[in-house]
């Protein structure tokens, strides 16, 4: 039996995630509900996504039987209130990164998931990649030998964009894509808790880090893996002939 998805927010990330949602079997998965703050959004990304239902408020979707799990697609300091509305209304959900603003709001999302028992998961994809079911099967097998360092870089330019610099809506370098570095190091070194964790960063005009550089001590693991693990699963470059 199909399980049934409520998209939650009408976004650009949400029209993606919807879009590549149902190239999967109909037999699988279905995306049966859509909600925006505004009636005439839902309905409109209902219509350019054939879902047959669409509501005005998040409320009315939490409370449809029909939907079982729950993608959350909101902006970053909503994410917490949608997430705890759809887990109080029995729904299993998935949200996209990050989960919180804050480690106090993500441990709080846990902790009311875990006490009514459903799934929570906050949607790093980048955990997906067949490069990275790769390298966890490199590590697994312990073929590195006993990692020390790990390095991750992702650099973009979204000072244009007026969320990613605006300190209410949560925006800043780290959170919209440090954290894909950040699950990055976590698991390379298997969820392991840091001993120390330093911050050097930009700031923008505004305020907000530009890019940070958050060198982890991870128990006092230190190596150098990137080309070790890019060679180990199979990944070459042009110039690795030369």
């Amino acid at each position: 039996m199909a399980l049934r998805w409520g998209i939650v927010s009408v976004g650009l990330i949400s029209s993606d995630f919807t879009a590549v949602l149902q190239t999967l079997p109909r037999s699988e998965h279905q995306v049966v509900a859509v909600a925006a703050r505004d009636l005439s959004r839902a309905k409109e990304f209902a219509q350019k996504h054939d879902i047959p239902k669409a509501y005005g408020s998040y409320e009315e979707l939490a409370k449809d039987p029909n939907v079982e799990v729950a993608y959350v697609g909101t902006q970053h300091p909503q994410h917490k209130a949608a997430v705890m509305l759809c887990l109080a209304a029995g729904k299993a959900v998935l949200c996209e990164k990050p989960m919180g603003v804050n480690a106090a709001e993500v441990r709080e999302m846990v902790t009311e998931a875990r006490s009514r028992g459903l799934f929570l998961m906050e949607a790093i994809w980048t955990r997906f990649f067949p490069a990275s079911e790769a390298l966890r099967s490199v590590l697994a097998q312990g073929t590195l030998g006993d990692l020390r360092v790990a390095r991750a870089e992702f650099g973009k330019n979204l000072t244009h964009v007026p969320r990613a610099v605006d300190w209410a809506q949560a925006g800043g370098a780290l959170l919209d894509l440090g954290i894909y570095c950040v699950q990055f190091i976590s698991m390379v070194f298997g969820g392991q808790k840091p001993e120390k964790i330093s911050v050097m960063g930009r700031r923008h005009e505004t305020g907000l880090k530009e890019s940070p550089v958050i060198p982890l001590v991870e128990s006092e693991l230190l190596a150098d893996i990137l080309e070790e693990v890019r060679r180990a699963i199979g990944v070459t470059f042009p110039q690795d002939k030369h």
